[in-house]
């Protein structure tokens, strides 16, 4: 390919990213991205044969691109390790905002690209131990400083490298132990489904399952009111827009998680038990309720805003309890490591939560949520 080739194919990447950065994938088409990279449609089929193959394309440069970054972590001990690797992820997550967003559009919609960054994680940790990683280490130390580094590059969430640095190394819950008996034998009550029984309820079940299904932009009014048994005037009558309906989904399944983990979550727990049976919960509802997660996910490039008021409300169920439990010396009660505390913890659901919801693979629920445990306890330090 010559040099102009080059840098036609260049043109159009550049611009593909611009817009699957700022609107959900389904919603771009090949004409739009050869307005923005000033092509002719003939020309973009030179290069990529349809849309698929340039999102493809897209997160393979993202994977091999962190797979290289990953290739500079040094330092002479575990915590330096650590640290130098929380650094460079927060710097390529700062330094590629719109690359990041793909990916997690990507990973949802093409899992098989999810899988072999998880392998590029879980190599680059294990390098980091001198051992081979296990499961719940992968999940406890990589998913959380991953959640992390992009809430703090994408959503401005305050982070401490420090503090990540300190509870992936030595844990965050080092002189609390837990009961297995109190955090897995439990009965679960299931919130009572409701179909609807106004306009609106019925609205908002159909929705939830179509939404749920098939995705925001795969859906019309008319498809959401037909499984409605109702007009497209008593939609009108409840919501302004398709969009602001979405957003009003993404709030209820929050609602529904928290309302589910509330009621199952067992009195007189300490806190790391409180944080591994609302893992085991989550885990729990989500693969009850596939659809919560998918609209959530979806959320993240469809309705931003709502989804941060969803992670707002988890964070603020956290800092109702703020530094209790957390054992990091004279650190415990800063406002910072509480913080990264948070989002580190959050991260660990949210992936676990992607395992349960997407992954189709055999997995253990209780041993993961047992050796994160483990790792709350003694860090990464404290095992192998």
């Amino acid at each position: 390919m010559g040099e102009l080739d080059t840098g036609t194919h260049a043109k159009i990447i550049e611009a593909a990213v611009t817009l699957f950065a700022s609107r959900w994938y389904s919603s771009v088409s090949v004409a739009e991205i050869c307005r923005a990279a000033n092509v002719s449609n003939g020309i973009f089929y030179k290069y990529f044969l349809n849309k698929e193959m340039i999102v493809r394309t897209i997160l393979e440069d993202v994977i091999a691109k962190i797979d290289a970054a990953l290739g500079a972590v040094r330092g002479e001990t575990l915590y330096d390790r650590v640290s130098s690797m929380i650094e460079i992820l927060l710097e390529f997550s700062s330094s590629n905002p719109a690359l990041v967003t793909i990916f997690r559009e990507g990973q949802y919609r093409y899992f098989d690209y999810e899988r072999r960054l998880k392998e590029i994680y879980k190599n680059a940790l294990s390098r980091v131990l001198g051992r081979t990683a296990d499961l719940s280490e992968f999940l406890y130390a990589i998913n959380g400083i991953r959640f992390a580094v992009d809430r703090a590059a994408l959503q401005g969430a305050r982070v401490s490298i420090a503090a990540l640095a300190d509870i992936t190394t030595n844990g965050a819950f080092r002189r609390l132990s837990w009961d297995s008996d109190k955090i897995f034998s439990i009965s679960i009550s299931q919130p009572a489904i409701n179909i609807g029984k106004t306009s609106r309820e019925r609205l908002m079940y159909a929705g939830k399952l179509l939404f749920g299904e098939k995705g925001f932009h795969a859906v019309n009014i008319h498809e959401i009111t037909d499984a409605a048994g109702l007009s497209v005037g008593s939609f009108y009558k409840h919501f302004d827009s398709k969009e602001s309906f979405f957003s009003e989904q993404i709030s209820a399944a929050g609602h529904e998680i928290r309302r589910f983990i509330a009621m199952n979550l067992r009195h007189g727990l300490n806190r790391l038990e409180v944080e591994m049976q609302g893992m085991y919960l989550f885990g729990l509802y989500l693969s009850l309720d596939h659809c919560c997660y998918n609209i959530t996910r979806e959320g993240e490039i469809v309705s931003p805003a709502t989804v941060e008021d969803y992670y707002l409300a988890f964070r603020r169920g956290f800092h109702k309890m703020g530094g209790d439990g957390l054992d990091a010396d004279s650190i415990a009660n800063d406002s910072d490591y509480i913080d990264s505390a948070i989002e580190f913890f959050m991260g660990i659901s949210h992936y676990y939560g992607m395992v349960v919801a997407l992954d189709k693979s055999p997995y253990n629920a209780r041993a993961i949520v047992e050796g994160v445990g483990d790792c709350l306890v003694k860090g990464l330090s404290g095992r192998g």
